[in-house]
C-alpha cells in the first residue's frame, strides 16, 4: 500500500482516539498500513488543529485527513497543509469561514440537547445515563453505557471557536450522513455536505457514532477517498 496516503484519524468530542477502533480494523483488512489516530486536549479550536497540525506534520507523505463529529470542525481548521490530499467528514462539522460548531448547531438543534450538561469546572458532558439514547442508540446499551462513562468532555467554550480559512475550499472531500443522529441534526449534515462540493456523499441509517456501528461503511469511505 506503499502509494497510499497515510489515514490521520480525527476524532470528536465526548470520545477519543479509541472511538475509531472498529474503523482501524477494517482498515488493516484492506492493508493500510500507514494509519495513526490523534488523541486531542479538546480544549479549542486552535488547540485541537495544532495537535494534528503537529501529527500530521511528522509523515513525510501525503495524508488524508478523517474527522468524526466535532473532528470536522478541526480537520476544516488544520487540513490546508501541503501534504493533505483531502477530508473525508463522518457525520461532521465542515464550518465555513466565520462559523462555529455552536452556532451551526442552533440552526438546527439536536435530539439530544437537553441531554448535555456542564460541570463546574466549564466541561460539557453527556449524561452517562443518556449517552446510549442521545450518541450511539445503534450499539447495545452496555456499548452506550462504556462510551459514557469513558467519554472525554470538551471545555464548553470550544462550541464557539470559529474558523478562519476552511480547507474544503482547496482540498477534495467526501462526506458521510447519519440520517438517526441525535448529537448533529441530520438537517445541519445535509447543508454542510451539500456546500462542500464533495466528491462523493453518502447516507447511512446510523447514530451519531457511525465509526462504530457502521465500520465496514465508513472505511470504504475513506478507501475510496485514499484511493482517489
Amino acid at each position: 500500500m506503499s502509494n497510499k496516503p497515510t489515514i490521520v484519524l480525527v476524532h470528536g468530542f465526548w470520545g477519543g482516539a479509541a472511538h475509531w477502533n472498529k474503523v482501524i480494523a477494517e482498515l488493516l483488512h484492506k492493508g493500510y498500513t500507514s494509519i495513526r489516530a490523534v488523541e486531542m486536549p479538546l480544549t479549542s479550536l486552535a488547540d485541537d488543529a495544532e495537535r494534528v497540525r503537529k501529527m500530521v506534520a511528522q509523515e513525510k507523505g501525503p495524508v488524508l485527513l478523517v474527522g468524526h463529529s466535532y473532528g470536522g470542525a478541526v480537520i476544516t481548521q488544520a487540513g490546508d497543509l501541503p501534504n493533505v490530499t483531502g477530508l473525508v467528514y463522518i457525520a461532521a462539522f465542515a464550518p465555513d469561514a466565520g462559523e462555529s460548531p455552536g452556532g451551526i448547531t442552533q440552526a438546527h438543534p439536536p435530539v439530544a440537547a437537553a441531554n448535555l450538561a456542564p460541570d463546574s469546572d466549564g466541561y460539557l458532558w453527556v449524561l452517562p445515563e443518556k449517552f446510549h439514547e442521545s450518541f450511539c442508540q445503534d450499539l447495545s446499551p452496555e456499548e452506550g453505557r462504556i462510551m459514557g462513562v469513558t467519554q472525554k468532555a470538551p471545555l464548553a467554550s470550544t462550541f464557539g471557536d470559529t474558523i478562519t480559512a476552511p480547507a474544503w475550499k482547496k482540498k477534495p472531500s467526501w462526506y458521510q450522513i447519519s440520517s438517526n443522529d441525535h448529537m448533529i441534526a441530520p438537517a445541519n449534515q445535509e447543508h454542510m455536505s451539500a456546500r462542500l462540493g464533495a466528491k462523493k456523499v453518502i447516507t447511512l441509517a446510523a447514530s451519531h457514532a457511525s465509526l462504530a456501528s457502521h465500520p465496514a461503511e465508513v472505511a470504504a469511505l475513506i478507501d475510496e477517498a485514499a484511493s482517489a
